[in-house]
């Protein structure tokens, strides 16, 4: 009797502290604006203390305590991703405008992309190239014939595919042109932006990206972007090997450059035997209305970097494309990569391609990005200076006043449901992933409005 009167007071007493507990945790959970019952709250509490903090202001804390503080997020902490859309912690639900700089053109977590990797990934995921492996091959042959290549080299990110050009172009100048070794230039423009190692930084014309980090790669020479005479100029050194540029510049603001300059930039680089590497990692994949940007000239490089949205971002996975005069300059144990050409990123890879063609991403993406365009140049010019892109990758200059800048703006995007990033202060870049339907888009643009004449 006296053993079930104990468990009783026990069971009493530990019933008021987690009711106690509970009801703390949810007026807690509430106080941080988190619109959900009273059940669901400390339903979220609970799982708190189980499976750690979920808030996004503990996310916020945690990465500013352990992270290095290389990056400046916008206040938003994501968990989930599906098509256009992204979900932060607390389950408000976001237009995604970025991407990921382009690399989920194919709209977050695609099914058949997914399905692919977890397939993949059950049955071999990684050899090096020490072995060969069943799927490389088949990647190689799909992505060259679809780009009109005789060959690939594979790799994971997009500054690799980078660095991998300009090593190429190197061996290039040597062995086929004939350039005296070790004197070869390779020309880049003014703005550009392909990546944080120290050659990319040794090309780029931003500070916040070169200074502190030299001295600095050789060889590199920068002139001025959307020139043609500055290039023709630069191309009478016969040491010049080759010319990287973007067709458009994402990060320095979606600077589309005058039709026809991508013209004039093939026709001087035959002109002086000169190697045009189009560096498409970011414009490319039908990102601007074309599977490559360089066909809104009906232009051929003699290398097209690819990466980001050749995965569809789930995975890293990355290309530079050319032909054999080009690609078999560089012989056995002169260039390669732990990861590159693994059989997961491969068959990834082949499942990206392949959405891009049957959901007509290029078409959609140049429709869309007309009707986006077209409904931007309607917000007021004394906001909104400038409305320029191609396709679906897209910026709007803000005008900078004590009340407003382009961070600002973008903090009240979220705030209204959609997700976009400035650049270079000023600069917001509108890139949403490219199923996004006539709908969305006009919902899209609403707030938008809404947001830009709420200042």
């Amino acid at each position: 009797m006296g053993g079930n009167l104990e468990r009783s007071v026990t069971i009493y007493l530990k019933s008021r502290m987690f009711s106690k507990l509970a009801h703390t945790q949810t007026f807690a959970v509430l106080r941080r604006g988190v619109h959900a019952s009273v059940s669901a709250a400390t339903s979220v509490a609970t799982k708190k203390n189980i499976q750690g903090p979920q808030s996004s202001e503990y996310i916020f804390e945690r990465e500013a305590k352990y992270g290095a503080h290389n990056y400046h997020p916008l206040p938003v902490a994501l968990e989930k991703g599906r098509g256009i859309y992204v979900w932060d912690v607390e389950g408000r639900k976001y237009f995604d405008f970025l991407s990921a700089y382009s690399a989920v053109n194919q709209g977050h977590c695609h099914p058949k992309i997914v399905k692919s990797l977890k397939a993949q990934a059950e049955k071999l995921t990684l050899t090096s190239r020490a072995f060969y492996n069943d799927v490389l091959g088949e990647y190689e042959e799909f992505i060259t014939k679809m780009f009109n290549y005789s060959k690939v080299l594979p790799m994971n990110t997009g500054v690799e595919a980078g660095e991998t050009a300009c090593k190429l172009a190197r061996k290039w100048a040597y062995t086929v042109k004939g350039i005296p070794k070790y004197k070869a230039k390779i020309i880049f423009a003014a703005g550009n932006f392909w990546g944080r190692t120290m050659s990319a930084v040794s090309s780029s014309t931003d500070p916040t990206s070169y200074d502190g980090f030299g001295p600095f790669m050789p060889g590199f020479e920068v002139i001025p972007y959307n020139d043609l005479p500055a290039l023709e100029r630069a191309l009478q050194d016969p040491n010049v090997a080759a010319f990287m540029v973007e067709p458009i510049q994402g990060e320095a603001g979606v600077v589309v450059p005058d039709e026809g300059y991508l013209t004039g930039v093939r026709e001087l680089c035959t002109k002086h035997n000169v190697l045009f590497i189009a560096d498409e990692i970011q414009t490319g994949l039908a990102r601007t209305g074309k599977m490559l940007a360089v066909d809104h000239e009906n232009v051929r490089p003699d290398l097209v970097l690819l990466g980001k949205a050749l995965s569809g971002g789930v995975y890293p996975v990355s290309a530079v494309l050319c032909d054999d005069e080009i690609m078999l300059t560089i012989k056995p144990g002169e260039h390669g990569s732990t990861y590159g050409g693994n059989p997961l990123a491969c068959r990834v890879a082949i499942s990206a391609l392949e959405v891009i063609e049957e959901e007509s991403l290029s078409e959609n993406a140049e429709a869309m990005g007309s009707l986006l365009r077209s409904e931007l140049m309607k917000t007021p010019s004394d906001i909104v200076t400038c409305v320029r892109g191609k396709g679906l990758l897209n910026a709007i200059v803000i005008r900078e006043t004590k009340d407003y800048d382009a961070w600002k703006v973008c903090l009240r995007l979220r705030d209204n449901g959609l997700l976009a990033k400035p650049t270079h202060g000023d600069i917001i870049r509108l890139a949403p992933p490219l199923v996004i339907k006539e709908d969305e888009i006009r919902e899209c643009i609403e707030i938008i409005h809404k947001t830009i004449l709420s200042f």
